[in-house]
């Protein structure tokens, strides 16, 4: 048995002597290519992620969604937000573009990683603050809900208070759980996406950091 055991080690030992070895030089090439078409994508489809959204405005019934938010008194605020998303937003696509021109542009291995370190930073940021704006707005929803008077609640919702089987305050109670347990759920739904797209793509980016690690030894 160990014989065999020997024969066979020897045997792998001949094979690996012929196999192509890649120096220093070919495998951080590898690696960087790697890297940069990875923040690539990410620069990407972050920008498909702002620009599909903007594209349903144009179908009539979401530009009527600014009547809904006027008739519960958030459009101002909506309004506010809605421009410190956009200027946040765009600051991370710009962020995310530079992390791309910049790695596609090093040639050395300790700068490479600490570019793919800020880069993963820069998308987990990212992520927070999409995800806490998507729940921000539920939960404004549901405090203009709660807020409004009984004729707003009544007019954008679009009910008939004779038709009613509660009274309006339980009614608004019930309305306002549903939209926070709604947010609470898409806001999970979201975040799963992101783990799905993003997290792969920083997940390699983390694999593309370890074996850079390991050559720097």
């Amino acid at each position: 048995m160990m014989d065999e055991l020997e024969m066979l080690k020897k045997d792998w030992q001949m094979k690996e002597a012929h196999l192509p070895k890649l120096s220093y030089d070919e495998l951080y090439a590898m690696i960087w290519k790697k890297s940069s078409s990875i923040v690539k994508w990410i620069f990407f489809i972050s920008v498909i992620e702002f620009v599909l959204p903007h594209l349903l405005y144009l179908i009539p019934s979401a530009r009527e969604g600014m009547a809904f938010y006027e008739g519960l008194g958030l459009k101002n605020l909506i309004i506010g937000l809605s421009i410190v998303q956009y200027l946040v937003v765009f600051y991370f696509i710009y962020q995310f573009y530079r992390r791309y021109k910049e790695i596609s542009a090093l040639d050395n291995a300790k700068e490479l990683m600490r570019k793919i370190i800020r880069t993963r930073k820069t998308v987990k940021n990212y992520i927070i603050f999409a995800l806490s704006m998507f729940l921000l707005t539920f939960l404004l929803i549901a405090l203009g809900i709660y807020l409004s008077d009984t004729d707003s609640f009544i007019t954008v919702l679009n009910l008939e208070e004779k038709k009613m089987d509660m009274s309006v305050g339980n009614l608004r109670t019930v309305v306002v759980v549903v939209l926070i347990a709604l947010g609470i759920v898409c806001t999970a739904v979201l975040g799963l996406i992101y783990f799905l797209i993003y997290g792969l793509l920083l997940r390699k980016l983390g694999k593309n950091y370890t074996e850079l690690k390991r050559l720097e030894v």
